[in-house]
């Protein structure tokens, strides 16, 4: 009993400098890079991970010294570890519905300036810089890219690759056919594109409204089960006691298990599922780039 209460204080210590290496890597300064081809998403991945380890960490040391359940302990570490993933979703809502809203008032704008005799290549940038916060940063990329001549159909597929959203690839497909054939009708297609947005938009916050409150029953389901739980582990140990043994420790393992199964369920009914893209840069031609 003494060589694997010892193995266990090993592994913890183990798993403290783990997380503490982490979070001081998550810390450190980057260096800003001038030029980045194809930026990745590994990094920023596992500098969040690193932040969410060592709290990750404490909390599980802090449920093993009160409850004396490592089942429970590592359940409750990895709950708060994928905490933003399994309770959050309404930030990414709400920026891909800001998202929308900013295309929905730039094609307005678009529309407009084209409106005064003027070709995509200089409407374009002409309208960058009144843009909406959320798209604003792609378009000065798709203004750069105009201004070093690259061609105005490579340079709107790009700006469709870097907003990585199906409502953008209809407006950007749009204006890559008219760069492409220069042919009339723009205005209005335009602005029935500006049309469908807006009835997208508002239907996206219906949508957002009504699943918020799937959210928070979600959150709310979560924390009442982690407080019961918790209360009866250190409140009332003889009601508990059975769990102590290693059969009582495999039931709670069960039991943690079946709950997991709920709340992933319970995140997937406040999920929104994205439709997918249809505008893609086939593989030839990003090889010739």
């Amino acid at each position: 009993m003494l060589t694997a209460e010892i193995l266990l204080i090993v592994l913890l210590g183990a798993g403290v400098g783990a997380a503490g290496v982490l979070l001081v890597y998550a810390l450190r300064p980057v260096e800003e890079q001038t030029h980045v081809d194809a930026p990745s998403s590994l990094v920023p991945a596992l500098r969040a991970a690193g932040t969410r380890i060592p709290v990750a960490v404490g909390v599980g040391l802090l449920t093993l010294v009160l409850t004396k359940w490592v089942v429970l302990a590592i359940a409750v570490a990895v709950l708060v570890f994928f905490a933003p993933a399994l309770v959050g979703g309404a930030a990414a809502e709400k920026a891909a519905i800001a998202k929308i809203e900013g295309l929905a008032a730039w094609t307005e704008s678009l529309r407009d300036t084209i409106a005064g005799a003027v070709g995509l290549e200089q409407a374009i940038p002409a309208t960058a810089y009144a843009a909406s916060p959320a798209i604003a940063g792609h378009l000065s990329v798709l203004a750069d890219r105009l201004r070093v001549r690259t061609p105005l159909p490579v340079a709107l597929q790009r700006f469709a690759d870097d907003l990585d959203d199906a409502s953008s690839d209809l407006i950007v497909a749009a204006l890559i056919l008219n760069a492409r054939l220069r042919g009339p009708g723009l205005r209005d297609v335009l602005t029935s594109l500006a049309d469908s947005a807006r009835e997208e938009l508002e239907m996206r916050r219906r949508v957002s409204a009504s699943r918020a409150s799937t959210r928070r029953s979600v959150q709310l389901v979560i924390a009442i089960t982690v407080l019961f739980v918790f209360g009866l582990a250190i409140f009332n140990r003889s009601y508990v006691e059975p769990y102590n043994t290693p059969l009582g420790q495999l039931v709670l393992l069960a039991i943690l298990a079946l709950f997991a199964a709920g709340f992933l369920w319970m995140r997937r009914l406040s999920a929104f599922d994205m439709p997918e893209r249809f505008l893609h840069t086939s593989p030839a031609t990003e090889g010739r780039r």
